[in-house]
Parts: C-alpha cells; sequence; structure tokens
C-alpha cells in the first residue's frame, strides 16, 4: 500500500491530544510491530486518546526516537497521512513504571478486584468473551439479561450518532436479551464462577411474573453467582409488562423485588429505568422492598433517522447510550446518592463512561462500581488498561490510599439552584500568547452572548468589563485554550 506523504515537518510542535485524535488504533497495530527500538507506540497513542496522557510516556522513548526514521510511521495505516508518532513521543513526558494503586472496593459486600464491569448486553454473551474480559483485567461481569421467552432480534439493530472522526457520540440498539437457552447461560455462570473465583460475577435477569422472578433468581443462586440484577429498565423488549414497563411501575418494582429478596441470599440489584419523570419513585420502591443496591441507568428511549438502520423499511424507538448520555446519567445517580430516604443504598454507576475520568466522575458522586458498554462495542475490551492505569495514577497522584475514599466525595458540592451564588461573578481572561485570533470567543459572544467582546485590528480580542456577565460561553469556545478564569469578585452595583 503506498504510504501518504507527510505535509507537516517533524519539527513543528503538534497539539498531541489532538494527534492521537487521529489514530485509528488499530488492531494489531502496524506501527508498534515496525518500532526497531521494541517500543509500543500504539498503546502510548491509546493512553493518551483515553485521557490518560500522563501514562503515556510508559511506551514512547524520546531518546530512542531520537535516532531513528521513525519505522512506525512508515507502517502506520492512516486514511490520509500518517500519525505522527515521532513527534507525539518527543513531546510526551517521560515517566518510569511504578506500582499500580489498590483499585479494590467492596459492593453490595462483595470484594471487588476493581470497579470496572462489564454491562449487560451484547459485550457478554458467552464464556469465551467473558473469559477474555477477565483476562484482560475486567473485575467483573454483570452476563447478558437471561428470561424465559424466546428471543428473536431483527437485523441491522444498530445506529450510531458520530462526530467528524466517525466516533460514536451516541449509540442506539434494539437488542433484547440473551437468544440462548437459560440451561446454557446458567452453565456459562457457573463456569465463569468456579474458573474466575476472584472476578465477580453477577447474572441478570428478566420475568413477566413473580413465579418467573424467583425461578431465575434460584436458578441464578445456584449457579453460583455473586449477585442478581433485576432488569426492570430495557426500553425495547417485544412483550409487554416487561423492562422498562416494570420501572416506570413502582408497585410491580415493590412486587417483584420483594418476592425475589425472599427467594435469594445474594444481593439483589435492581436496574433502574431513566424513562421515567422521576427515578426516585422506583429507586425508592427497590430500596424498601430490601435490594441490596440498584443500577443507574439503562438506555434512554430515542429516535435516529438513519436509513441504514432500519429494519425492512421500518423503524421504532429503542434505546441510546454512549458518552452523550452522560450528563444525564450522573443527574440521575445524584438524585439517588443526595437522596436523604436512602442512606445505604449503594448505586452501580451506568452511563456514557468511556475513560477512567468518566468512571472517577461516577464514583464521586457516591457509586461503588461502574459498568461499561458502549466504549467496549466501539473499542474492546482492552480500554481496561487505561481505565485501570489512569485511576490508579489519579489515586497515586492525589494521596489517596482507598479507592472508598473517593466515593461520594463530590456530593457536599451540589446544591438546589437557589442554594448557588448570585452575588459575585468571575471574568474570563485571555492570554494573548495562546491567542491564535480565531475570532471564534468574538462571535459566539457577539451572537449567543452579552456582545461584551471587542475584535482589534491585530486580530486579538478585548473584553469589554462594563458589558461581560462571566458567562465564560467565550472560554468554551475557545479552540486554543486562551481564555482562563480571573478571581471572583462581588457584581456591580447598577
Amino acid at each position: 500500500m503506498a504510504q501518504a506523504i507527510n505535509v507537516y515537518p517533524m519539527e513543528h510542535k503538534i497539539r498531541i491530544k489532538e494527534e492521537a485524535a487521529r489514530c485509528l488504533l488499530c488492531n494489531d497495530a502496524p506501527c508498534t510491530k515496525a518500532c526497531i527500538k521494541g517500543l509500543d507506540p500504539a498503546r502510548g497513542l491509546r493512553a493518551i486518546k483515553f485521557d490518560n496522557l500522563e501514562c503515556a510516556g510508559l511506551y514512547f522513548s524520546s531518546e530512542g526516537c531520537g535516532g531513528c526514521d521513525a519505522p512506525c510511521e512508515k507502517g502506520c495505516i492512516h486514511y490520509d497521512f500518517p500519525i505522527r508518532i515521532k513527534a507525539v513521543a518527543e513531546q510526551v513526558a517521560k515517566r518510569e513504571d511504578k506500582p499500580k494503586a489498590d483499585l479494590s472496593i467492596d459492593f453490595c459486600g462483595i470484594h471487588c478486584e476493581n470497579p470496572f464491569f462489564l454491562a449487560s448486553s451484547a459485550i457478554c454473551t458467552n464464556y469465551e468473551m467473558v473469559a477474555n474480559a477477565f483476562e484482560m483485567g475486567w473485575g467483573g461481569v454483570v452476563y447478558k439479561t437471561i428470561c424465559l421467552e424466546e428471543i428473536n432480534e431483527v437485523s441491522p439493530r444498530f445506529d450510531s450518532v458520530e462526530d467528524e472522526k466517525g466516533e460514536f457520540w451516541g449509540f442506539r440498539n434494539m437488542e433484547q436479551l440473551s437468544e440462548n437457552p437459560p440451561e446454557v447461560d446458567f452453565d456459562i455462570l457457573k463456569r465463569l464462577k468456579q474458573n474466575y473465583p476472584n472476578k465477580i460475577v453477577i447474572a441478570s435477569i428478566m420475568g413477566k411474573s413473580e413465579e418467573e422472578w424467583v425461578k431465575l433468581a434460584r436458578t441464578a443462586e445456584a449457579a453460583g453467582v455473586d449477585a442478581v440484577e433485576l432488569n426492570y429498565s430495557c426500553p425495547q423488549m417485544k412483550y409487554a409488562g416487561m423492562g422498562s414497563d416494570v420501572g416506570q411501575n413502582s408497585e410491580l418494582v415493590t412486587i417483584y423485588t420483594h418476592f425475589v429478596k425472599q427467594a435469594v441470599k445474594i444481593p439483589v440489584i435492581p436496574k433502574m429505568t431513566p424513562n421515567i419523570t422521576n427515578i426516585m419513585t422506583p429507586a425508592q420502591a427497590a430500596y424498601f422492598s430490601g435490594a441490596d443496591a440498584v443500577s443507574a441507568i439503562n438506555t434512554i428511549k430515542s429516535v435516529t433517522m438513519s436509513d441504514g438502520s432500519a429494519v425492512s423499511g421500518k423503524k421504532t424507538t429503542s434505546g441510546y447510550s454512549g458518552k452523550a448520555i452522560k450528563p444525564i446519567a450522573l443527574r440521575h445517580v445524584l438524585d439517588i446518592t443526595k437522596h436523604p430516604l436512602l442512606k445505604g443504598l449503594q448505586v452501580s454507576g451506568i452511563g456514557g463512561i468511556e475513560t477512567w475520568h468518566d468512571a472517577l466522575e461516577f464514583l464521586q458522586l457516591g457509586c461503588n462500581n461502574t459498568q461499561i458498554c458502549t466504549a467496549v462495542m466501539q473499542y474492546g475490551y482492552r480500554i481496561i488498561d487505561d481505565l485501570i492505569d489512569g485511576l490508579s495514577n489519579y489515586m497515586l497522584t492525589h494521596n489517596i490510599a482507598h479507592l472508598s475514599d473517593i466515593v461520594g466525595s463530590e456530593l457536599p458540592s451540589f446544591v438546589r439552584a437557589d442554594y448557588l451564588d448570585r452575588d459575585t461573578f468571575v471574568m474570563p481572561t485571555i492570554d494573548r500568547e495562546k491567542c491564535l485570533g480565531c475570532g471564534r470567543c468574538y462571535i459566539s459572544c457577539r451572537d449567543g452572548g452579552h456582545q461584551a467582546i471587542e475584535f482589534d485590528g491585530e486580530r486579538k480580542p478585548h473584553i469589554m468589563g462594563k458589558k461581560c456577565v462571566g458567562c465564560h460561553l467565550c472560554r468554551l469556545v475557545c479552540p486554543s485554550g486562551a481564555i482562563g478564569i480571573a478571581k471572583r469578585v462581588n457584581k456591580r452595583k447598577n
């Protein structure tokens, strides 16, 4: 294959996060195979991509890269020009390998080696898949939901909303539950727990009557699983009275949770639906019925219009996931963890988690555990490397000895809107050295703000103090990071 020409000089200082974002994250990466120094540039680029810049230096060597002609770049597969790996390596800070922090945490009384679990979905549908994930470092799995109904899926059943690089901002799926016979799935769960006794194996189940819920829960317990998750939240079930139909009905949540709790001794974890006005209604029903924890949230009912996702020319509503839903998921988690009546109810956080920092936010809002699906569907189980490295580095950097010390640490920062300070404001400041003179701040302030920025003849912005209200729209749209935050001061008197 002919190589594209790199039109940028190697001495040109690049923005390494922007450059790493161009990486296609190849399987069996040719750049690493081509490296004559025995380094792992593909792993380093992946670390940067997944918000782990501080650990990327483990996989590059500026000294080693300085004396070679970048065979890694000659091997790079790309649709335009190769990733400028040598320039990235020379700008990444060197870092010595060091021991990992202790990421273990207790969830529902179960000791977990780390808080990263596979969420119940297409990423965990057979023994080989889950075993592979366990070998790579995942702490546990919530296996794809088992039911007593015959499942017959549609094709195609996925759709996505993508950015300019083709990466998922949002992901829509019409997939339902496990297509395996229940006895096959329970045998898989039994073998997983036998062969990986230190990993956490949770059965997700769904019934449509008290008898079915109890039967499935008891069979799961007999298979040796650590806990059972009650799927009250799948938004695209073919049958009425299942999935989110249950999660939207607090009476059914109460009844089914109570019956399952009476039937088994292992922890019971109802999974909450976001497709409801107030998630506290089913969460309280679960809590007062004896639930040990809740999982929040499942996918959000949605519509996408792509013809490529139509089934024989027909379309339907189904579940939306991916990083676009993370703020919504965090809001639902916050509603549960801040509620005074739910003291002691643990939460497994789900929704838009892609990087270690995403997971950290769920922990900071009170989750003892996280579940991940869409990011694995796009990038594979390998993202566990940076989830572990990034969270470990954060703990070591901040002298945090126990992961449980992070849980809920940001809750005191959240108050009702009427408690927010409305007597002071913060002016943005402009670093003229970093400013590129593009005028994005000027345009946004003029057309979407308070017309408080002037754009001079030298293509530099100036903030007009008498007009600026401190909304910081300018800071958010600046592509070069040239706009910062000044000291908070009292508002001007009119």
